[in-house]
């Protein structure tokens, strides 16, 4: 089950989010041509991810932040993006460009602080801009719970693409988070589960405010928890009329 788009495009030009990502591809593309061999990438990550373990002795603050444009690799680097590119312009549209800009590296920092609060003494570098999109994800479902998002889902050789409502989307994603931050080791490395919750729990509470000024359930009843604008077309339709062929 995999999410590729919502029905809500943006009102105006999302600056941010478009300039968010491609800071983050162009940053892996340098990683991946201009790092040189493992022990060069160890100290990239040594100096720029975030490590529990200095975090704990007050060392590099600075990786709270830069480990938000480091990847693992290209499947990471274009899930991230993807997801991003889904859920920050409707939140830009609301915010405003630096409002999102500030709310964005504000819910990132947030993700790593509770990466670090689950295993403060480990010495694994966190690096990707997962957390931060997962507030973006967290502020999506308290402005936008009915938005509905398309996910393609795959069933051994069937593959349906269904639009289903943010709310169900959201909730299920958060819940596979917190279950695999439970289910596993955080001092083991590998996803970092908690990170992910806890920028979603953070995109919520950043969020409030702006949902609260536009008038908190007021708002959901003048939308529909809908952003407020015309949905995008369904795939496979268009908006263009059809002109038909004279004989």
């Amino acid at each position: 089950m995999f999410p590729i788009r919502d029905h809500n495009p943006s009102r105006g030009w999302p600056w941010v989010t478009w300039t968010l990502m491609a800071l983050n591809i162009a940053v892996h593309l340098w990683v991946m041509t201009a790092v040189p061999g493992e022990r060069g990438l160890m100290q990239l990550y040594y100096d720029w991810a975030m490590i529990p373990a200095r975090i704990a002795q007050l060392e590099n603050p600075v990786s709270l932040v830069s480990s938000l444009f480091l990847h693992g690799g290209l499947l990471h680097l274009g899930g991230n993006m993807l997801f991003l590119f889904i859920y920050g312009d409707n939140l830009e549209d609301e915010m405003g460009h630096a409002g999102f800009l500030g709310f964005y590296l504000a819910a990132g920092v947030a993700a790593n602080l509770v990466q670090f609060a689950a295993a403060p003494l480990s010495p694994i570098p966190t690096i990707g801009a997962s957390g931060a999109i997962a507030g973006v994800m967290g502020g999506y479902l308290l402005m936008f719970p009915r938005a509905k998002v398309d996910i393609l889902i795959f069933l051994v050789i069937i593959i349906r693409v269904v639009p289903v409502r943010a709310w169900a989307v959201l909730a299920v994603w958060f819940g596979l988070q917190v279950a695999g931050g439970v289910g596993t080791d955080p001092d083991a490395g590998g996803v970092a589960y908690w990170a992910h919750a806890g920028g979603f729990v953070a995109g919520l509470a950043l969020t409030l405010p702006v949902w609260l000024r536009r008038g908190g359930p007021a708002f959901w009843r003048r939308t529909q928890g809908h952003p407020p604008h015309a949905p995008a077309p369904p795939l496979g339709r268009t908006n263009v009329p059809a002109v038909r062929r004279r004989r």
